[in-house]
């Protein structure tokens, strides 16, 4: 098996800058480093008993990953039902984002890689804990995978080699549950959105860096330099590199058109053991077992938005005697829960309305009883007449 060997970050405006993929960890920017799978390199062989009863074998083992930028990696397979293909593309991911989420066995998984080939590259000694004879880096690579493979989806393998199969069994007896690692490069928060967001004229922030590089750049973007927005620490003074636990802030120009801009992290080190690594197809997930220093980027983008509107102005309608009112303030003369209040909000009625219609009402009463009364007396003057004429006869 060939060593792992470490390469230099390639820096500058063309690295790989991850944006938010998905992965849902919460409050978690999306960072980390990206690779390309080379394929299964060191590996034995192990027996699958399916589910519907069919026997296979199938090999088991340590793959091969070349990282964007520069660094290898050495992992195994996640899901025991899918061969990884060479030359697929995989980005850094939490456990939450893989075949691992919500397996409560996703913390043994990561003790079987901290205590087995190839972090206890002792063949002798690992062969000696787990009760077994001479291992062979193939032996020892098929024996973790098949540990690996029980612990995610419970599969029914085991190893071919006599020898495998006892450091399996030894590793399932002894793993206990670690906390999941973080990731190699990561800005929070971020996850829930990948932005924080702030009026023009403030700071906006802020987003920390997480990584284990001793030192990373910082870049602002092409659309940051642009409108004039810098990144700055707390005290507002521009920032070019950083350290873990970094507090980074956009500070956007009083007068900046509503607009989003990022800052760019870039640095090299070692991908955590137990760090998964997706591509498209969930069942060729793959878990980091090894590192060299490594190229890891992450993203956090900021978002100024236009000022909310102010309510408009002008005259619902006049009456004679009375002040105009805007709108706002017709509306508020009203309470809320004032059927009046309501009539007036959605009609453009004044509070004098119901005064002109009282008067007009009146007005149509007492025209109503004049009428009346004048058709009253000729029909009384007729009465009389007719009433005399009758007694003539």
């Amino acid at each position: 098996m060939a060593l792992l060997t470490a390469a230099a970050l390639a820096s500058g405006p063309g690295a790989r800058a991850s944006a938010d993929s998905g992965d849902p960890d919460t409050g978690r920017s999306a960072g980390g480093a990206s690779a390309v799978l080379d394929g299964l390199k060191t590996y034995g062989q192990a027996v699958l008993h399916t589910r519907d009863g069919a026997v296979r074998q199938i090999p088991a083992g340590l793959y091969e990953m070349r990282v964007d930028g520069g660094g290898m990696l050495q992992t195994y397979g996640v899901g025991v039902a899918g061969y990884a293909q060479p030359q697929a593309r995989y980005t850094e991911s939490g456990w939450n984002g893989s075949l691992l989420a919500g397996n409560a066995e996703a913390g043994r998984i990561r003790w079987v890689l901290e205590h087995s080939y190839p972090q206890h590259n002792d063949l002798a000694g690992l062969a000696k804990q787990a009760g077994a004879g001479a291992l062979t880096v193939e032996s020892a690579a098929a024996g973790t995978q098949v540990a690996i493979w029980r612990l995610a989806d419970g599969a029914q393998v085991e190893a071919a080699d006599p020898e495998a199969e006892r450091l399996a069994d030894y590793l399932l007896r002894e793993a206990a549950r670690l906390p999941e690692p973080p990731a190699s490069l990561d800005l929070e928060p971020g996850r829930v959105s990948g932005t924080v967001t702030g009026p023009a004229g403030s700071r906006l922030g802020p987003v920390t860096v997480r990584t284990g590089a001793q030192s990373v750049t910082v870049t602002p973007d092409a659309a940051a330099v642009a409108m004039g927005v810098r990144v700055v620490d707390a005290e507002g003074r521009a920032v070019g590199s950083a350290a873990n636990g970094t507090p980074l802030y956009f500070e956007v120009p009083a007068g900046t058109p509503d607009g989003t801009a990022s800052v760019i992290v870039q640095g090299s080190t070692k991908v955590p053991v137990g760090r998964v690594f997706t591509s498209g197809i969930p069942a060729e997930a793959q878990i980091v077992a090894g590192s060299s220093d490594a190229a890891a980027a992450a993203t956090a983008t900021a978002v100024w938005p236009r000022p909310a509107a102010g309510a408009a102005t002008g005259t619902v309608g006049t009456l004679a005697g009375s002040a105009e009112l805007p709108p706002a303030d017709a509306a508020a003369s009203q309470s809320p829960d004032s059927p009046d209040g309501e009539r007036l909000a959605t009609s453009g009625s004044s509070a004098a309305t119901p005064v002109i219609a009282s008067l007009a009402v009146g007005l149509v009463v007492l025209g109503g009883m004049v009428v009346l009364l004048l058709r009253k007396r000729p029909l009384e003057g007729e009465e009389e007449a007719a009433g005399s004429e009758g007694a003539e006869g």
